[in-house]
């Protein structure tokens, strides 16, 4: 009983891309995340927040093609809340990169992606409303970490005050068989 290997690589490599872009996240004005000395922390940061929001397809995907396998009876209360993050923090996943590309394209900055180049903006420019995204984007980013954490936490007690299978169901069959 659990995910299939592609379902929890995919669950773990977002997790620990979206911890990266995190702490790589620049924070501050317009003037200070363009700033010339934050380039490759901005690269950095969008490259990986590029690579959250493909994963994020890549996961709805697959998550569309292959079902959730049947995981450990909970209560009505507990399946309705935990499907109400999980889909929150798709949307999240999707959103939070989002309001980067947009407040940066309407600000008229291009997408930075380190090696692989830039991508100009492919948006007119209207920089009130892209500030206002780019004002979004870090709030966004700071309740995604907030809700991961709430997911493993609520993970963490399905494991060790329930007991249950929760969340083995999305660790590796091999270590499923060794406990």
């Amino acid at each position: 009983m659990g995910y299939g290997s592609v379902a929890i690589a995919l669950h773990w490599l977002t997790a620990v891309l979206v911890v990266c872009a995190y702490v790589f996240g620049l924070g501050g004005s317009e003037q200070e995340v363009y700033a010339r000395e934050n380039d490759f922390n901005r690269a950095v940061h969008e490259a990986l927040g590029m690579s959250v929001l493909i994963l994020a397809a890549v996961r709805l995907a697959w998550k569309a093609a292959a079902p959730s396998p049947r995981l450990p009876a909970i209560a009505p209360w507990m399946d309705r809340f935990s499907k109400l993050v999980q889909w929150t923090l798709y949307a999240l996943l999707i959103a939070t990169p989002l309001t980067a590309i947009g407040g940066a394209w309407l600000e008229g900055h291009p997408l930075t992606l380190g090696v692989l180049g830039s991508v100009l903006p492919l948006l007119p420019k209207a920089p009130q409303l892209g500030h206002q995204l780019a004002d979004l984007h870090p709030l966004l980013g700071d309740v995604t970490i907030w809700l991961a954490g709430l997911h493993a936490a609520a993970a963490l007690f399905h494991h060790f005050m329930l007991r249950d299978d929760v969340l083995f169901s999305m660790l590796p069959a091999a270590w499923r068989r060794r406990s």
